[in-house]
């Protein structure tokens, strides 16, 4: 039987946690103990960012590793593959996890969400200094306070006009550390791009599309998304087709012919010589 990438649950990888929640839409997590790490990568469908007050934990975000050592922040962002690989003894740290629904409903600021998607896309973590993360914790306390008043109708609202104060503050700390400014017309472009390809890469690999969507030529997208990201285009498709294909291949049991259909691709032999030419090496070798 077919099974998809594996959820993360987080309720049933943490014990002793207090937690506060509205629905199933925003959840405050404080100084969960967990108990169970996943090497495999699994995907997740929310956002969320990890406060980390005391210890280590390490683990990857789209394939790219990390160990991070409180005071650090992390966050990862809806459709993202991650493991989750070690976390040490004495870690502790406060988790805020927000759905879809609930982001796009917050409305923040067009290009002030595409500019820290961007820089998130790139590089989801940063170390903090003391006052950064006082700040951070601080932003968990009111949201804390906000959520316990159950009696308020417009609790709701409060929490998310918190979590907005809470995501330009974020984005501060992260443009901060990274040196980066206010985006630019550029910067929206490959936001753009990378959103498509986030739709659309299991059906369309040809830049042509990506090109036609966004009305323009395929040279001139090929050569913004190089010159911003560092990465070519067709190297941004080929990464997210490659990444659901090693996620499927370590979390789930479907065969190579399985992960084949589900990626679209014209046959298993089709699929295996993509594959290899991206990650150097055949789906079965990958898989074991």
């Amino acid at each position: 039987m077919k099974q998809r990438i594996l959820p993360f649950d987080w309720r049933a990888k943490l014990e002793n946690v207090e937690s506060y929640s509205i629905g199933n839409d925003f959840i405050l997590l404080e100084n969960p103990v967990i108990t169970e790490v996943l090497n495999f990568p699994f995907k997740l469908d929310v956002m969320t960012a990890v406060i980390c007050l005391k210890g280590t934990m390490k683990g990857s975000v789209n394939m790219q590793s990390y160990e991070l050592q409180a005071p650090t922040v992390l966050v990862i962002l809806p459709g993202q593959i991650v493991s989750a690989g070690m976390f040490t003894e004495d870690f502790s740290g406060l988790f805020i996890v927000m759905s879809r629904q609930f982001i796009n409903d917050m409305n923040v600021n067009v290009k002030e969400s595409l500019s820290l998607n961007l820089t998130l896309r790139q590089k989801p973590w940063i170390p903090l200094n003391e006052k950064g993360m006082n700040a951070l914790v601080r932003y968990f306390d009111i949201l804390k306070e906000a959520m316990r008043t159950t009696e308020n109708p417009y609790r709701m609202e409060i929490v998310k006009h918190l979590t907005i104060s809470f995501l330009y503050d974020l984005g501060f700390h992260f443009h901060l550390f990274t040196g980066k400014g206010e985006n630019s017309k550029q910067e929206i472009l490959v936001e753009k791009f990378l959103d498509l390809v986030q739709i659309h890469y299991k059906e369309q690999r040809k830049l042509g599309f990506y090109a036609d969507k966004l009305c323009l030529t395929p040279k001139h997208l090929s050569k913004v998304i190089k010159e911003v990201s560092g990465t070519t285009a067709n190297e941004w498709i080929d990464n997210h087709v490659t990444l659901e294909a090693k996620a499927l291949l370590k979390s789930t049991n479907m065969t190579v012919q399985q992960i084949s259909e589900e990626l679209n691709f014209p046959s298993q032999s089709f699929f295996g010589k993509y594959f290899r030419r991206c990650s150097g090496m055949s789906p079965s070798e990958y898989k074991k």
